[in-house]
């Protein structure tokens, strides 16, 4: 998927760091496209991803360990979407760190690698997560006429956003920058520079 090559640029990015669709719009329960079951089965791994890589690195403190609790509700919300569906859970019995997307396992092992030398490298990782969910999560909505499964990637989007502040405040407050790569400039900065949002649990 393009998301994989936003993440390989997000890599990047880091080392720099100092179709169709037949489903009715509104029921729930109604067939979904491949392309909406695709993107929902994505999501649960990214999802997963985010939750992993901040497992690993939570010896660093806050916002990991919230946020981390946080990701858990994310990959939870979109495994309700599964159930509901009848979709195939690719994250069934893997455990931490283990994915069935092979790009998705490449990308962790990369983010935790780099960011187990010091708290400002996993801050930056931090920051590339919630960039790259808040990117796939537009793609997927964009995708999407369901009425849940857009709400549910709306207040998965408004958590990400606030994710992101914290990570980048904490950066910025120990020395550190970032530059967006899977968001543009504009995008990130209005929302770095916004006040927190309330909602999306």
């Amino acid at each position: 998927m393009k998301s994989i090559a936003y993440a390989l640029g997000l890599i990047t990015a880091l080392a720099g760091c100092g179709d169709g669709n037949d489903a009715s719009p509104d029921g729930a329960g109604a067939a979904l496209s491949a392309r909406e079951q695709s993107d929902l089965r994505h999501m649960r791994e990214e999802e997963k991803l985010a939750r992993d890589v901040y497992d690993a690195l939570d010896p660093n403190g806050q916002p990991f360990v919230n946020v981390q609790d946080s990701e858990q509700r994310h990959f939870d919300a979109i495994g309700g979407l599964l159930v509901t569906y009848g979709i195939d859970d690719p994250a069934a019995g893997n455990g931490v760190g283990v994915f069935t997307d092979a790009g998705l396992q490449a990308l962790h092992d990369d983010l935790v690698a780099r960011g187990a030398p010091s708290q400002v490298a996993a801050l930056g990782v931090g920051c590339a997560i919630e960039e790259l969910d808040l990117h796939d999560l537009d793609v997927a909505r964009a995708a999407s006429d369901h009425a849940d499964v857009i709400a549910v990637y709306d207040n998965l989007a408004l958590g990400s956003r606030n994710h992101l502040r914290a990570y980048f405040d904490t950066l910025t407050a120990a020395g550190g920058g970032y530059t967006p790569v899977a968001i543009d400039q504009a995008t990130f900065d209005a929302i770095v520079t916004s006040p927190r949002e309330q909602g999306g649990r």
